[in-house]
């Protein structure tokens, strides 16, 4: 149980342990610096849409000067939560935590709750906390592809179907290869002097195995040895953006307690969303006793593959890479995590590679989580603008950081028929090692 006390708030307002605190919402200085850093401003031009308008929002619910209505939570709802807002604010104001916090206040009102928020909560719950169910829906996916059927369904019956499953439909991963489910020790070169483990999260080893098989090997060749422990979980990301904090603090004790077994120097994730999420366990079990300090020294040993790798000697045994490419700055990795410099360093070092920087390479693209899915038009129009951009650099990848962005671009690219692919940069390291017979 919380020592924390929970203000009094309306009725029909915020509720739970994960109220907003109002020392974070008074930082704001309401400058508008983050105004043309926010993609649905920039597509809307409506001050509600915005992260200042969406933070007086809050602070008029916590005062009690208004209800958080339907019409209220709509507004919290289109966020992309993509932080790009928090590089922008000379203030530092936390708007991340802020609309978690706000969300999760939301999600434990039932009288303020939309039934949309109480599905998509259960869907989140029962389909990422349990991985067999997961498998046999991706598994159904991969063979209906296998047997044509998906050709079936853009072809003759497309047209039938409501827009809503079209779209989902276009927003489907292309799945060939055999998903990445190995656990245990994935790699022990001779050696070796670091030993780390790798999440393998919910969906990435069923969806973009090849980018988990690339990290092993770049790690091995790095002199590490890599563990995957057998009781990891769903890392909790979708979950504290969607409002399910509860849920997100049970994976997350679960995760703590499956990687302290596993006794590892660092803990690597190759998606920036999900790291991103491990980086703020210390801050999401604040409030428990049992396992706030665990958390903290948790969070120390947490790093993205491209953060971990640019820190170490990567360069030597690297061969030519023949391409142009262009990057897709992961939103959670270069506004939630900070990390900018990795990815371009180790591109830069790839010989025959041509970086070919985007105009706006760190706003978002739309994917957010399940963002792409619960509001569909808004993530469109975000990604059509990144689609724009990548297309004047006429680059012939697109690399990325994060299985949503790789996802989000890469359905993008295949419905405007770009000839472009979407790779995780890692992918691309892993590629020049191969190149130079090392891998």
């Amino acid at each position: 149980m919380t020592e924390r006390l929970v203000r009094e708030v309306p009725r029909r307002g915020f509720t739970g342990e994960d109220t907003p605190a109002l020392e974070d919402l008074q930082n704001c200085i309401h400058c508008g610096f983050c105004l043309p850093a926010c993609p649905t401003y920039i597509a809307t031009g409506h001050e509600l849409e915005s992260p200042r308008g969406r933070l007086h929002l809050i602070r008029g619910v916590l005062d009690g000067k208004v209800e958080a209505s339907e019409r209220l939570i709509s507004h919290l709802d289109l966020c992309l939560q993509c932080r790009a807002c928090e590089t922008a604010c000379p203030s530092s104001v936390p708007y991340g935590r802020i609309m978690e916090d706000a969300r999760a206040a939301i999600v434990a009102n039932p009288e303020v709750r939309p039934r949309s928020w109480t599905w998509r909560t259960l869907a989140l719950r029962r389909l990422l906390t349990a991985p067999w169910l997961l498998r046999l829906l991706l598994t159904g996916a991969r063979t209906s592809q296998l047997l044509g059927l998906r050709a079936f369904v853009r072809g003759r019956l497309g047209r039938w179907l409501p827009r809503k499953l079209r779209d989902l439909e276009a927003q489907a991963p292309v799945l060939r290869s055999r998903p990445f489910r190995r656990r245990g020790t994935l790699a022990s070169p001779p050696g070796a002097s670091t030993r780390v483990a790798l999440l393998l999260g919910c969906m990435h080893g069923e969806i973009y195995p090849q980018t988990h098989e690339a990290t092993v090997r770049v790690l091995a060749r790095l002199g590490c040895e890599v563990v995957a422990p057998e009781r990891q979980v769903c890392c909790g990301a979708l979950h504290s953006h969607a409002g399910d904090a509860d849920t997100a603090r049970d994976l997350a004790r679960r995760n703590i307690e499956a990687f302290e077994h596993a006794q590892v120097d660092a803990v690597i994730v190759n998606a920036a969303g999900c790291g991103a999420a491990m980086k703020e366990y210390g801050r999401l079990l604040r409030n428990d006793r049992r396992w706030a300090e665990r958390a903290t020294r948790f969070d120390e040993r947490v790093f993205d593959v491209l953060e971990f790798v640019a820190e170490r000697d990567f360069e030597d045994g690297l061969g030519r890479v023949e391409t142009s490419v262009t990057l897709q700055d992961a939103c959670h990795l270069a506004h939630a995590q900070g990390v900018r410099d990795a990815p371009r360093r180790i591109l830069r070092a790839i010989p025959g590679v041509e970086l070919r920087e985007l105009a706006t390479p760190d706003r978002c693209c739309g994917s957010a989580g399940i963002y792409s899915v619960v509001q569909p038009e808004m993530s469109r129009t975000v990604l059509d603008a990144k689609l724009e951009d990548i297309a004047g650099t006429a680059a012939s990848i697109v690399a990325t950081a994060n299985i949503g962005c790789t996802l989000q671009i890469e359905a993008g690219l295949r419905s405007s028929g770009s000839p472009a692919t979407a790779r995780h940069v890692i992918e691309l390291l892993d590629r020049a090692y191969a190149a130079a017979g090392g891998a």
